[in-house]
């Protein structure tokens, strides 16, 4: 970000100002000069410190994003082959010390499927940070919102809060942007040309006069830098912890759908290849696998459901990462996980 400085060195001002004054007045613009290069060299770290963080951060929340819709676009591949077992019994809710699951349900499932496969081809080309606002807002809800909007001929981008909502954005709300002075969370300068008072930079400049002027511009700029920078600094070590989150749990999910892969492909095997569909033709250990295979699918809709991000009451203040319902979750699905293997 240039900023232009015409010092405007003329041998008639030079005259008319007299020798002395000019020499004063030229110090005191080569010192305000040197604090509005410092201010803008140091304020051009502070974005790239940003623009980097805010890129590992949107990586993250992506790869978490697409995870969570995969999931959930397999499930009507499992759900198709449970409908093929016959005589089958309704299977129990799981609730269990204190974790429960949702029950099987074939219609909310192929829902989200259908939803997390519209999300999936619609926003294919989407900016970064695209499928991390689905992770921000919940993947389940935003496959079902998906769903709706789709069956409407509403264009997917369309989706308010939801879908197509930068990863960024839809973590850090409307405080952190007004705290950035305006545009932070869009990676873009936060001290604009006005701020920095370029204007009275430019033009036919008397030293004497400006000097001053031009000295009080460039410790105001020096100290917009600094306030900016406060907010840089808050929303960057934000960001890593949320970047450090959405690594943390997509490793969660990961552990759970392997082995929800294994089962399932030992189910599809079991009915599509040795064309087993009789429930009472089942051997004990794959009536064991079809349970936990259910049990599974709840476990992992559950954990595609929390929104990884929980929005702010108030627009001035930053959105916070949803610890509690993390780590309540996460909680679960060991519990879970320790009853199948």
């Amino acid at each position: 970000m240039p900023i232009p400085l015409i010092l405007g060195v003329g041998a008639a001002i030079a005259g008319v100002a007299g020798v002395g004054t000019a020499a004063h007045g030229a110090k005191k613009m080569k010192d305000a000069n040197d604090t509005m290069k410092a201010t803008e060299s140091q304020h051009r770290r502070n974005i790239e410190k940003f623009e980097n963080q805010n890129k590992l951060t949107n990586e993250k929340m992506d790869e978490l994003g697409k995870l969570e819709l995969k999931v959930l676009k397999g499930f009507e591949d499992f759900s198709n082959v449970i409908e093929k077992i016959q005589n089958r019994p309704k299977f129990e809710q799981y609730n269990k010390d204190g974790v429960s699951l949702p029950t099987y349900d074939k219609e909310e499932l192929k829902t989200v499927s259908v939803g997390a496969g519209v999300l999936l081809g619609g926003v294919g080309g989407a900016a970064a940070g695209t499928f991390g606002g689905f992770a921000a807002a919940g993947a389940t809800t935003s496959a079902v919102m998906a769903l709706g909007t789709a069956s409407t001929g509403t264009a997917i981008a369309s989706l308010s809060g939801v879908a197509a909502t930068n990863a960024t954005l839809a973590a850090l709300g409307g405080g952190a942007i007004a705290a950035g002075g305006g545009g932070i969370a869009l990676g873009t300068t936060i001290l604009g040309a006005t701020t920095l008072g370029v204007g009275l930079l430019v033009g036919g400049i008397i030293f004497n006069v400006t000097g001053g002027k031009l000295s009080d511009k460039a410790d105001e700029a020096y100290s917009q830098m600094k306030k900016a920078e406060s907010s840089i600094n808050k929303i960057c070590s934000y960001l890593y912890e949320l970047e450090k989150t959405a690594e943390d749990y997509t490793h969660s999910i990961n552990i759970v759908r392997n082995k929800y892969l294994e089962s399932y492909n030992y189910i599809s095997y079991v009915v599509n290849k040795l064309h087993k569909v009789d429930w009472n033709e089942f051997s004990e250990q794959d009536k064991l696998v079809v349970k936990n295979t259910v049990m599974l699918v709840g476990l992992l809709y559950k954990m595609c459901k929390l929104n990884l991000v929980n929005k702010a009451a108030n627009e001035n203040e930053m959105n916070t990462i949803n610890k509690s319902g993390i780590n309540i979750i996460k909680n679960d699905s060991i519990q879970v996980m320790n009853s199948v293997i």
